[in-house]
């Protein structure tokens, strides 16, 4: 009965009836594709059968090959890839057993073509994510008929060539498919690596006509896939565990193993197999920090004695732009988030002046430190550079943000401009930073092409939020006396990238008045800041409002301006860029006594683009930056310093302050204005009620609330001297209150008779 059964067609299970259909009678008329649909829909509706359809494709294939029916070989191999693609089910495992048996049994084959058939077919099986783990699928066996086709030594040349990169591209695949599964045997131990890497030297180093007959690169579709890179992608994880294991061995060694690493990093970060980005920047970081202390110490053992080996300074200098070079072309590789990721780590790792993040003391502290800013920031730089995102928000968050804005307040003049230029790398989103690397006051700005967008509702979030913060940095950067060119340049590209990026009309007029306010310093010159310096300012303010009021076409504003250019053309060309930011720079040698007519005048400015619809009344109100504790304390350096601000806040938070004036004898604030040479108590007192007026009448209210938060209003505090002189009601019988702000008073004041400012009132 059964012989009965396996002669009549109609009686054979109907898996194989489907599977015989997609052979044709004819093998060059190809797969009959009409009854490939039927088979596939079949394998989809039943999964149960997948194992059987592979096994019985299997078979046919294993019979055609015996008969040298190659035709047929090559449509079962395409039915078998079509329904590895298809299929994805809990089945699928037993249908690759079937698939990988038959891609075993093409590669054993001695025909050229049914290599590079099977390899073609383990390939596309490698790209395949699959839903089900496998447990007990082993790749051995491909690992070394591979590397055996990439030694193929075929006496037809061409023939040669094509089944060695088959082998290459079947290792390719292996790797793919392995070094991510866990169930698998590990890809990089040595029973692999001593076929894998042998078999691709082998071809690197083979060369028999005057083009490697490899240079090809087509062969890494989709991705361009160089066989000398993949090697190194390969080996990326050993490279890194290798420069740990050698962190002691002459700079020139280390160096051309960051080199290496610096090479695998044209590859795209998606198609590379490594380990984890955060691990691989900690370990170039370590190394940097290990190269600073080389330098610093003289010898790899930390202390010079018989036999120790002596550090060149200069090949250390070499291997620490090497790691920087390398950290920068990892980073070009990886996606938005993983950079953001890498650079708060980077960020995490800067020593910085603070309360929270203390410093090494003494002269090789001092040092140590200045060298590990210096280099860290370069690596963020070179991280920075080319960066995209179109939330700043998310590429300048709160806690990176603060870190860098107190690196800028540091005395180096080195870091502070290391700083500015991170901080253009962030802002430049359109390519426009070349265009303001020379300082000018150009009649037509039109020339330089800008890219200019709208400003976008998360930047405007972000500059309501910050822009106080930069504005202040920005102003302080600007008195710093040992500025030069390439700051007050990297300080103009800030400006003008900030006009062009993240500006709305009340930026605009932030930072007019900031601008402004520069001018200010140039002239009153509190600072006693060189002539060079106080020329710069001017220079500096003339190219900025000659550009903003180009940028806000305010036909009165730009003839203001023009017209103040114009009069310094004249009488003083040494307030111009085009004198100042050259070469050797035109000076003068007195600044004192600048006329009126050669300042830009905020009265002026604030009726002209009043009159267009900008805010005259906060044009008109000074700019006074808000100063912190963190912005003193980013310059101590000794520890009286740190005493003297201690003592500063704490006196300022004193309630009874305003009782204890200074008198002549020698007191704390006669001290203090010797060592941080501060200006007098009353000018800090007619500052702070300026800035109060300021932030209530014209400020966001964001910028209120947090002013309010950190320190006790002036007008509150007056209130309650007028109610503790006028209003005296007994005291009140549930005791002492605290009047706003938690200042404790003596003297209760019924609720009703209380009046509050009108921030108060809900």
């Amino acid at each position: 009965m059964y012989g009965v059964c396996g002669c009549c067609g109609a009686l054979r299970p109907r898996y194989k009836r489907l599977v015989d259909n997609i052979f044709p009678e004819d093998p060059e008329d190809g797969l009959v594709k009409t009854n490939m649909e039927k088979l596939t829909f079949y394998a989809l509706s039943a999964p149960e059968k997948l194992d059987r359809i592979g096994a019985y494709l299997s078979e046919r294939l294993i019979r055609d090959v015996g008969r040298h029916r190659y035709g047929y070989v090559c449509i079962a191999m395409e039915a078998l890839d079509q329904l590895l693609m298809a299929c994805h089910c809990q089945s699928i495992n037993l249908f690759v057993e079937s698939f990988l048996k038959m891609v075993a049994k093409l590669l054993e084959s001695e025909k050229p073509n049914l290599q590079i058939l099977g390899t073609n077919s383990f390939v596309k099986f490698a790209n395949i994510e699959e839903d089900t783990p496998s447990y007990h699928r082993s790749y051995d066996f491909f690992v070394s008929r591979f590397s055996e086709m990439c030694h193929s030594s075929h006496e037809d040349l061409e023939i040669k060539t094509k089944i060695r990169m088959s082998g290459i591209k079947g290792l390719q695949g292996v790797v793919r498919k392995t070094v991510n599964d866990e169930l698998q045997a590990n890809i990089w131990d040595p029973q692999h690596m001593d076929k894998i890497v042998p078999s691709l030297l082998f071809n690197l180093q083979h060369v028999e006509e005057a083009e490697s007959h490899l240079d090809n690169h087509s062969l890494w579709e989709p991705k361009v896939f160089a066989i000398r890179c993949f090697k190194i992608i390969m080996y990326s994880i050993q490279l890194l565990s290798h420069l740990d294991a050698n962190s002691r061995s002459a700079a020139t060694v280390r160096a051309g193993i960051v080199e290496v690493l610096s090479e695998a990093a044209v590859i795209a970060a998606t198609g590379s197999v490594g380990p984890t980005v955060l691990e691989m920047f900690n370990t170039l970081l370590r190394q940097l920090r290990l190269s600073i202390d080389y330098v610093l110490t003289g010898s790899y053992d930390g202390a010079i004695s018989l036999g120790t080996k002596i550090i060149k300074e200069h090949e250390e200098r070499m291997f620490q732009e090497a790691v920087i070079k390398t950290i920068g072309s990892f980073a070009s590789t990886l996606p938005t988030y993983q950079r953001s990721e890498v650079i708060l780590f980077i960020m995490s790792k800067v020593p910085l002046p603070s309360l929270h993040h203390p410093m090494e003391t003494g002269r090789t502290g001092e040092n140590r430190n200045r060298l590990t800013q210096i280099m860290l920031l370069k690596s963020l730089l070179q991280v920075s550079t080319g960066f995209q995102s179109n939330n700043m928000m998310s590429a300048l968050p709160s806690n990176f943000l603060d870190r860098l804005l107190s690196t800028a307040l540091m005395e180096d003049a080195e870091i502070r401009l290391f700083v500015l230029e991170i901080l253009i790398s962030f802002i430049d989103r359109h390519g426009n930073r070349h265009k303001f690397s020379t300082i000018s006051t150009l009649s037509d700005i039109s020339v330089l092409k800008l890219k200019v967008d709208k400003c976008s509702r998360q930047d405007t979030i972000f500059m309501k939020k910050h822009s106080q913060q930069l504005y202040r940095h920005i102003y302080l950067s600007c008195k710093e006396e040992t500025n030069i060119r390439k700051h007050y340049e990297a300080l103009y590209g800030l400006l003008a990238l900030i006009s062009i990026e993240l500006a709305n009309e009340e930026v605009v007029v932030d930072l007019i008045r900031l601008v402004l306010a520069v001018q200010d310093v140039a002239q009153v010159n509190e600072e006693n800041l060189p002539v060079y310096n106080r020329c710069a300012l001017y220079a500096l303010g003339a190219a900025y409002l000659n550009l903003i009021s180009q940028l806000t076409t305010v036909p009165a504003f730009c003839q203001h301006i023009h017209e103040v250019i114009e009069t310094r053309k004249k009488e003083a060309p040494y307030m111009l860029p085009e004198d100042v930011f050259v070469e050797r720079p035109r000076l003068t040698h007195n600044l004192d006594g600048v006329v009126i007519e050669l300042l830009f005048r905020q009265s002026k400015i604030s009726e002209v683009l009043g009159g267009s619809g900008y805010n005259a009344d906060r044009l008109c109100v000074p700019y006074i930056p808000q100063l912190t504790d963190e912005d003193r304390l980013s310059k101590r350096k000794s520890i009286g310093e740190t005493i003297s601000l201690q003592v500063e806040v704490e006196s300022r938070n004193s309630p009874e302050k305003e009782e204890r004036v200074p008198t002549e004898e020698i007191t704390y604030e006669t001290l203090k204005k010797a060592i941080v040479d501060s200006v007098a108590v009353e000018e800090q007192e007619r500052e702070r009620r300026r800035q109060v007026v300021e932030k209530f009448q014209k400020a966001p209210f964001e910028e209120i609330a947090a002013h309010c938060g950190a320190r006790a209003s002036l007008l509150q505090s007056k209130l309650n001297q007028i109610f503790e002189i006028t209003i005296r009601p007994p005291p009140s019988p549930s005791g002492t209150i605290t009047a706003a702000y938690g200042q404790p008073q003596n003297h209760s004041i019924p609720v009703y008779e209380m009046k509050f400012p009108d921030l108060c009132v809900y």
